[in-house]
């Protein structure tokens, strides 16, 4: 994985050793005399050639948050693989002639390509379509086995180095291919991702899917290997080495809903690495109506007591720093009609805390100004509470909805916590929409996801996924 540091961190050396410094987000790393040696030569000569060794060390430092993962650069074309697109299918014959369509127009040999369509079971005449394409068409054991089995069944027939899938409602890029390869040029990578971006944009509901969809992972390179955060690449824009694919016997086939999720866990706990890129663009036809779109999001939901029972150690982790937490109760106090001392002793506690932070840096020799620490405190406070909102919101928001006859301030609270989140969400991912009509969306699709975890709970009779590690920030050092 290419790497580069961020522009803004600078080197601190003093008696008291040597730090890297960014000031925002406020981040301080004590590093050693070498490590910081070759982040100031990397800064003297950023476009430079990186030796292997700096290229770990970028890479230490992009986990920490100090240096940016970059896209791969696209492939040439010496040594590239043979490629087996497999796409399953059922009942939909024209989204699947507009995806191979698409498909002819992929920059990429088309003897080092071939393409695999797998038929679910279709009623209609989605294996002539394929035919007509030029494609290998191979069916199910039995209709309606679904996507995850219908791409192991295709995996079976294939011959290439990498696998590439995409599904029937999707389009594919002219560069997807060769934009995504790159990656592979690390050989601990088994997987990359590529971007997903909405099909169409005229209606409100294409709008908020086309930046709220849980398959559209956003502008920032990402990687995961060991470890036990919850990140994962969808699978309708997926490349696997066949090795590893096959190696873990691909996709859970029971799974309907998950199974790329549980895919991506698989292959980083046998010691692979995967790779989310912002390039090798495909365009997914989401659901534009608003009772499929609940439907689907409900389905989202039931996997995760699936992938619980499947993966227990990767739980959700809340971290939660004491002072910013009190500071925060304090101000929802004071939102729901508590009294303005509370809102004086939240500005006290964060402004407190700032000149704590700040004294601490002056005795390490790191001069930062304290209002800059300010803001960093008031951001980490505004990212707690999103990031405790948000969690409120998607798995208990039903709970507040039982309480509210027996307890009316739960609805005020809900209705707190749903603003609170949707304003965040809203700002950031900036939908062609007003607010009111945005958070018309973003609820409902809430409460239908939190619908689905207790529903694959309950069905499982597992509750896993309601229970959190929470972890004290500064007790982790």
């Amino acid at each position: 994985m290419i790497c580069r540091l961020h522009p803004e961190i600078r080197v601190v050396e003093n008696n008291r050793g040597s730090f890297l410094v960014r000031e925002l987000p406020l981040a301080v790393l004590k590093v050693n005399g070498p490590l910081a040696d070759t982040v100031k030569r990397l800064q003297a000569s950023p476009e430079g050639d990186h030796t292997p060794g700096d290229e770990k060390c970028l890479e230490l430092l992009a986990a920490r948050g100090f240096a940016q993962r970059l896209p791969p650069p696209a492939v040439g074309n010496e040594g590239l693989p043979l490629v087996s697109i497999v796409i399953p299918v059922k009942d939909r014959a024209g989204e699947l002639a507009r995806c191979l369509e698409s498909l002819a127009h992929v920059e990429y040999p088309r003897e080092l390509r071939e393409i695999i369509v797998v038929d679910d079971g279709s009623s209609d005449d989605s294996a002539a379509v394929a035919v007509r394409w030029g494609c290998r068409v191979v069916t199910t054991d039995s209709p309606g086995s679904g996507p995850a089995a219908a791409r192991n069944r295709g995996v079976c027939v294939a011959r290439g180095e990498i696998l590439a899938f995409i599904d029937s409602d999707c389009t594919a890029s002219t560069g997807w291919l060769r934009e995504l390869l790159g990656g592979f040029s690390d050989p601990e990578l088994a997987a990359v991702g590529g971007l997903v971006d909405g099909m169409r944009e005229a209606g409100h509901l294409d709008r908020y899917e086309a930046v709220m969809s849980s398959l559209t992972l956003g502008t920032r390179t990402m990687t995961g290997s060991s470890g036990e955060d919850t990140f994962y690449l969808p699978s309708c824009n997926l490349l696997v080495r066949a090795g590893a694919f096959r190696s873990l016997d691909g996709f859970s086939p029971e799974m309907h809903v998950g199974e790329d999720v549980d895919l991506s866990w698989r292959l980083r706990d046998a010691g692979w690495r995967i790779s989310y890129v912002p390039a090798g663009r495909i365009w997914h036809e989401h659901r534009s109506r608003f009772i499929p779109f609940l439907r689907r999001r409900f389905d989202y939901g039931t996997s995760e007591g699936t992938l619980n029972l499947l993966h227990p150690a990767r739980r959700k982790r809340m971290i939660i720093p004491p002072l910013p937490a009190l500071a925060l109760l304090l101000v929802i106090i004071t939102a729901l009609g508590g009294s303005s001392w509370c809102l004086a002793g939240a500005l006290t506690l964060t402004v407190g805390e700032a000149l704590l932070q700040q004294r601490r840096l002056a005795q390490r020799g790191i001069g930062i100004g304290w209002l800059t620490v300010l803001r960093a405190r008031l951001r980490g406070t505004g990212s707690l509470a999103y990031y405790l909102g948000y969690h409120l919101l998607r798995y208990y928001a039903w709970l507040f909805i039982c309480l509210m006859p027996l307890f009316p301030l739960a609805g005020m609270l809900l209705i707190l916590i749903a603003f609170l989140a949707g304003s965040v969400d809203y700002w950031i991912k900036r939908p062609g929409m007003n607010f009111i009509l945005f958070l018309a969306f973003y609820l409902p699709e809430q409460l239908a996801y939190g619908a689905g975890v207790f529903g694959g709970c309950l069905n499982r009779k597992h509750f896993g996924s309601y229970r959190f590690v929470v972890r004290n920030s500064l007790a982790q050092g």
